[in-house]
């Protein structure tokens, strides 16, 4: 593989008439704190209400990034780390944000009464429309973690025109076996609900290493204000439905997709099997080592910039810079072919732990990436 050279490009900027530096440095400044500025909003919906917060201004003939996140966590706890990375800067000011709180998640939440009815995992999804009528929003691309996921891939299956990419991290599309529901009643047999829901957003190697960033997020959930609220949350991801994707049939993704896990993660079968299964010429696959059960917590920076190359597929920051590119890297490339319905083909790339990117290949390719 030819030894890719970094290309230096200088994007003049020149001071307005009678500008100073030092107030060209101030009008920049003012500049990034607006960007940085955070808009929160509440709507109404036919299942409840819904809190999401705005960053940013719309970019015109640009999506917004719309995330959600996972049980356990809000959008802050569980996306922070990732869009406050540095790298990530240059993605942000290309893009509106739209951070979505499932109900009762965020900050400050009521806990909701005794015999609440909280929203199933499809009803959360078909309350996303309501954001985007609100804002005046026509397209997403969407990024969800666990549950997240999930609820994105549902509302992409049932309003596909408005979804322009999916960055899934830890999907499980599949319902809940009669096996499964065994094993989750013997578990609460034993296991408190936050000791439940650890095991569903980290290893048990990680919880047994219990790290600072696990005594950080088990302190999280442990001592939630509104455990009574995410408790329902988890009941609602226990009983959803399967998404019953199919290879070359009608039930699909029609966007590119990223689907993401870490290695020896817990849902790492359950997104190895949802690749299987979606369209090949539309999904990258990127498998990370040393990542455990968030990669956007703990590989911040691999997966921004899987993340620049996903957006770059799609058309968009085609002149953004690749860190990482200016430096030689050896790379093991493998093709093979598989029949499956119709013929398709399927490309793995590995690479060392060091380099971590995610090309952007030619349609027709499945990318399976460990980094």
């Amino acid at each position: 593989m030819a030894e890719l050279q970094e290309v230096q490009i200088t994007e003049e900027k020149p001071l307005l008439p009678g500008q100073t530096p030092e107030a060209a440095k101030e009008a920049e400044l003012a500049a990034r704190i607006l960007l940085d500025q955070r808009q929160t909003h509440s709507v109404e919906t036919p299942y409840g209400s819904v809190t999401f917060t705005v960053y940013g201004t719309p970019k015109p003939k640009r999506p917004a990034i719309l995330t959600y996140h996972d049980v356990g966590l809000n959008y802050k706890s569980c996306f922070q780390p990732l869009f406050q990375f540095g790298d990530m800067q240059e993605i942000i000011q290309n893009f509106v944000r739209v951070h979505v709180d499932a109900p009762g998640m965020e900050e400050g939440a009521p806990v909701f009464p005794l015999g609440y009815q909280y929203p199933s995992l499809d009803q959360l999804a078909d309350m996303i429309p309501c954001i985007l009528q609100y804002l005046n929003f026509s397209t997403i691309i969407g990024v969800g973690v666990g549950a997240g996921a999930y609820i994105l891939s549902r509302y992409a299956l049932t309003h596909p025109d408005t979804v322009e990419g999916l960055v899934l991290i830890n999907i499980d599309p599949n319902a809940k076996g009669w096996m499964d529901w065994a094993a989750h009643k013997l578990t609460g047999l034993t296991s408190s609900i936050p000791e439940m829901i650890l095991g569903h957003l980290f290893s048990q190697e990680e919880l047994s290493r219990n790290s600072e960033l696990i005594q950080k997020y088990r302190n999280i959930v442990m001592h939630a204000p509104n455990l009574e609220n995410i408790e329902l949350y988890w009941n609602s991801y226990n009983n959803r439905r399967d998404l019953n994707f199919e290879r070359g049939g009608e039930i699909t993704l029609k966007c590119p997709v990223m689907l993401v896990v870490g290695d020896q993660a817990p849902h790492e079968d359950a997104v190895v099997e949802c690749n299987s299964k979606l369209d090949p010429t539309q999904t990258s696959f990127l498998k990370m080592a040393d990542s455990g059960g968030q990669p956007q917590l703990t590989q911040p920076g691999k997966l921004t910039e899987a993340f620049k190359y996903f957006l770059q597929g799609m058309g968009y920051m085609a002149s953004s810079c690749m860190t990482r590119l200016s430096r030689s890297r050896t790379a093991s490339l493998t093709s093979a072919a598989s029949v499956d319905g119709n013929r398709s083909r399927s490309r793995t790339l590995s690479q060392s732990s060091e380099s971590g990117t995610l090309p952007s290949g030619p349609p027709g390719h499945t990318m399976e990436v460990s980094c």
